[in-house]
Protein backbone atom coordinates (compact mmCIF):
# COMPACT_ATOMS: atom_id res chain seq x y z
CA UNK A 1 0.00 0.00 0.00
CA UNK A 2 1.30 3.47 -0.90
CA UNK A 3 1.38 6.01 1.92
CA UNK A 4 0.79 9.60 0.77
CA UNK A 5 2.25 12.75 2.31
CA UNK A 6 1.01 16.30 2.62
CA UNK A 7 2.10 18.52 -0.26
CA UNK A 8 4.93 20.93 0.56
CA UNK A 9 4.08 23.35 -2.27
CA UNK A 10 0.76 24.96 -3.17
CA UNK A 11 -1.22 25.91 -6.25
CA UNK A 12 0.01 29.25 -7.59
CA UNK A 13 3.50 28.84 -6.14
CA UNK A 14 6.49 29.33 -8.43
CA UNK A 15 9.02 26.52 -8.22
CA UNK A 16 12.14 25.40 -10.03
CA UNK A 17 13.46 21.95 -10.83
CA UNK A 18 16.25 20.72 -8.58
CA UNK A 19 18.26 19.15 -11.44
CA UNK A 20 17.03 20.52 -14.76
CA UNK A 21 17.00 24.16 -15.79
CA UNK A 22 13.29 24.99 -15.77
CA UNK A 23 10.77 26.67 -13.52
CA UNK A 24 7.02 27.04 -13.44
CA UNK A 25 3.85 27.78 -11.54
CA UNK A 26 1.89 24.94 -9.95
CA UNK A 27 -1.66 24.55 -11.29
CA UNK A 28 -2.58 21.13 -9.89
CA UNK A 29 -1.32 18.61 -7.34
CA UNK A 30 -1.65 14.83 -7.18
CA UNK A 31 -1.19 13.47 -3.63
CA UNK A 32 0.78 10.60 -5.17
CA UNK A 33 1.95 9.56 -8.64
CA UNK A 34 -0.96 9.59 -11.09
CA UNK A 35 0.51 9.22 -14.56
CA UNK A 36 1.14 6.25 -16.81
CA UNK A 37 3.56 3.48 -15.99
CA UNK A 38 5.16 4.11 -19.40
CA UNK A 39 5.86 7.74 -18.42
CA UNK A 40 7.37 6.68 -15.08
CA UNK A 41 9.56 3.99 -16.68
CA UNK A 42 10.84 6.50 -19.25
CA UNK A 43 12.70 8.29 -16.44
CA UNK A 44 16.25 6.94 -16.04
CA UNK A 45 16.29 4.55 -13.08
CA UNK A 46 19.08 6.40 -11.26
CA UNK A 47 16.93 9.56 -11.04
CA UNK A 48 13.45 7.98 -11.06
CA UNK A 49 11.40 9.37 -8.15
CA UNK A 50 9.36 7.31 -5.72
CA UNK A 51 5.64 7.20 -6.46
CA UNK A 52 4.55 7.75 -2.84
CA UNK A 53 4.95 11.51 -2.81
CA UNK A 54 3.03 14.47 -4.20
CA UNK A 55 3.45 15.18 -7.92
CA UNK A 56 2.86 18.66 -9.33
CA UNK A 57 1.48 19.87 -12.65
CA UNK A 58 3.39 22.97 -13.74
CA UNK A 59 3.02 25.58 -16.42
CA UNK A 60 6.74 25.31 -17.04
CA UNK A 61 9.33 27.23 -19.00
CA UNK A 62 13.00 27.16 -19.78
CA UNK A 63 15.09 29.54 -21.85
CA UNK A 64 13.77 28.00 -25.09
CA UNK A 65 10.16 26.97 -24.61
CA UNK A 66 6.96 26.76 -22.58
CA UNK A 67 5.27 23.47 -21.76
CA UNK A 68 3.35 21.53 -19.11
CA UNK A 69 5.51 19.46 -16.74
CA UNK A 70 4.71 16.74 -14.21
CA UNK A 71 7.28 16.75 -11.41
CA UNK A 72 7.78 14.89 -8.15
CA UNK A 73 8.06 16.87 -4.94
CA UNK A 74 11.62 15.63 -4.33
CA UNK A 75 12.72 17.39 -7.53
CA UNK A 76 11.26 20.82 -6.77
CA UNK A 77 12.58 23.84 -4.89
CA UNK A 78 10.88 27.19 -4.23
CA UNK A 79 11.80 29.80 -6.84
CA UNK A 80 12.67 33.03 -5.05
CA UNK A 81 13.89 34.92 -8.12
CA UNK A 82 10.86 37.23 -8.18
CA UNK A 83 10.69 36.82 -11.97
CA UNK A 84 7.20 36.38 -13.44
CA UNK A 85 6.24 33.26 -15.37
CA UNK A 86 5.90 33.99 -19.11
CA UNK A 87 3.99 30.80 -20.00
CA UNK A 88 1.15 31.68 -22.39
CA UNK A 89 -1.49 29.83 -20.33
CA UNK A 90 -0.82 31.59 -17.00
CA UNK A 91 -3.48 34.26 -17.61
CA UNK A 92 -6.09 31.57 -18.35
CA UNK A 93 -5.64 29.93 -14.94
CA UNK A 94 -4.25 32.62 -12.64
CA UNK A 95 -4.60 36.25 -11.62
CA UNK A 96 -1.39 37.95 -10.52
CA UNK A 97 -1.98 40.03 -7.39
CA UNK A 98 -0.19 43.20 -6.27
CA UNK A 99 2.44 41.20 -4.38
CA UNK A 100 3.32 39.27 -7.56
CA UNK A 101 1.71 36.05 -6.32
CA UNK A 102 -0.48 33.88 -8.53
CA UNK A 103 -4.03 33.16 -7.37
CA UNK A 104 -6.35 30.78 -9.23
CA UNK A 105 -8.89 32.63 -11.40
CA UNK A 106 -11.58 30.22 -10.27
CA UNK A 107 -10.77 29.10 -6.70
CA UNK A 108 -13.69 26.64 -6.68
CA UNK A 109 -11.78 24.45 -9.14
CA UNK A 110 -9.14 23.62 -6.53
Amino acid sequence: MIKTRTARFQIGQIVRHRIFSFRGVIFDIDPEFNNTEEWWLSIPEEVRPHKDQPFYHLLAENSDSEYVAYVSEQNLLPDDSGEPIRHSQVAEIFVKDKSGSYRPRNPSLN
